[in-house]
């Protein structure tokens, strides 16, 4: 693949302008994620298992509403959604930092407005990611794909680490007040599409039913299998958030800006997979999808009992580049291996496995680690998603192994509405 085709998606108008829109939001959400983190840790003294609550509570709306998210986008316009779920998610997040910064703030402030926040981000995710296909087609949606993912990571590089110094000079109030101001930035992109150029091979349904979606997914095999492997590495590998705040804080008793840090060097390694991803767009196969789910399994063993703080730093970038490899294809073929007009409530469904073992795992996580210590989590977690990877190796192999791993033809609406009655 040449630079140039590493780029391709860039060339559409509507994709290129909301782009660097997107950067500036993904950087408000990790400053934010990071801010959040560290107030929690602040009002309840260090405590794992409240900043475990917190975290399930911001994704425990993914469980609840990706699936009706998707529905969503496949019966109505994604433009004039996606506004409205920008809105609400600005809103909560400024509300959060006018109340930190006016040292009226309370630990059950954070949590309302976490999973307040959680909703908006739980409906606006499938409708977004669909939402790439209108803007660049379905030939350049691998590439739009890895494209997001690197912006996602290169916010994850500059939104911690900004956000760890903001919290030592100011405290975390301006954090959240930076990303409320992004999410404008998202809606004024919106407004500046061009309407006739958005890609649409067929019209919203309003007789759409989620139905209709989970059989679709028990007939496509491979995309099923997938997506289990994706409920492996994200339930219990990718608890980042928790894993670096208690390493840093109990295990290494730093503070906000080497926590900070921890992300941004931790989003080298993402960025890089993600950037990796974008011109190795031939490995995205079920099977490759699997065996890179077992080696960030491995690496998150191999940090568990790192000595130093440098050395569990110097551990992360490995882990998120073997993530982002394997999360980036999956995500780039369920979307490419689904036909267009299924795609939202599919999508939905990815997500629902994606974020919603979130609200399970977090709290789980966050007890463990009080009661067993962090670097035992990391370890079992670690081994979980390795041997959960494997099953699903074998699970492949007793099928059609990678049959089915190119993306499908479009399908003929009338005949999955046939189908899904």
């Amino acid at each position: 693949m040449s630079r140039g085709d590493s780029w391709r998606a860039l060339k559409h108008y509507n994709y290129r302008i909301l782009y660097p829109a997107s950067l500036l939001s993904n950087i408000g959400t990790w400053a934010q994620r990071i801010a959040q983190d560290w107030l929690v840790m602040e009002l309840t003294d260090n405590d794992p298992v409240v900043l475990g609550l917190v975290t399930a509570l911001q994704f425990l709306p993914s469980l609840l509403l990706s699936l009706w998210g998707g529905l969503l986008a496949d019966r109505f316009d994604k433009r004039k959604l996606l506004f409205l779920t920008n809105l609400g998610g600005g809103l909560g997040s400024a509300l959060l930092g006018i109340l930190v910064i006016t040292n009226v703030v309370q630990i059950w402030h954070v949590f309302v407005l976490a999973f307040v926040v959680g909703v908006f981000s739980a409906v606006d995710a499938p409708i977004r990611i669909s939402f790439n296909s209108e803007l660049v087609g379905k030939a350049d949606l691998p590439n739009a794909v890895s494209l997001n993912s690197a912006n996602f990571n290169l916010g994850r590089l500059v939104g911690p680490a900004a956000s760890g110094f903001m919290i030592a000079a100011f405290g975390t109030g301006p954090s959240f007040l930076l990303n409320s101001l992004t999410y404008v930035a998202i809606m004024i992109s919106l407004s500046r599409m061009r309407l006739s150029e958005l890609i649409q091979s067929h019209k919203p349904n309003r007789a759409a039913s989620l139905g209709e979606a989970f059989r679709y997914v028990l007939r496509k095999r491979n995309i099923a299998i997938v997506m289990l492997t994706v409920f492996f590495a994200t339930t219990f590998g990718l608890n980042y958030q928790i894993f670096m705040a208690v390493m840093a804080t109990t295990e290494f008793h730093k503070g906000p800006s080497e926590f900070g840090t921890l992300g941004s060097v931790l989003a080298i390694g993402s960025f890089t997979g993600a950037v990796l991803a974008a011109r190795l767009e031939h490995l995205r196969r079920p099977s490759v999808i699997a065996l890179g789910a077992v080696g960030f399994g491995l690496s998150l063993t191999g940090i568990a009992f790192a000595p130093t703080y440098e050395m569990f730093a110097l551990g992360l970038p490995l882990g998120g580049c073997i993530a982002l490899l394997a999360l980036v294809s999956a995500n780039s073929y369920v979307q490419t291996s689904t036909s267009s007009e299924m795609r939202g409530r599919v999508m939905g469904i990815y997500l629902l496995i994606f974020m919603g073992g979130t609200p399970i795992g977090s709290p789980l996580i966050g007890w463990v680690a009080d009661h067993i210590g962090i670097r035992y989590t990391i370890f079992g977690c670690g081994l979980i998603v390795a041997v959960g990877a494997l099953v699903c190796i074998w699970l492949l192999r007793g099928g059609n192994g990678d049959a089915g791993a190119k993306s499908e033809p479009e399908t003929d609406t009338s005949s999955i509405n046939v189908v899904g009655r």
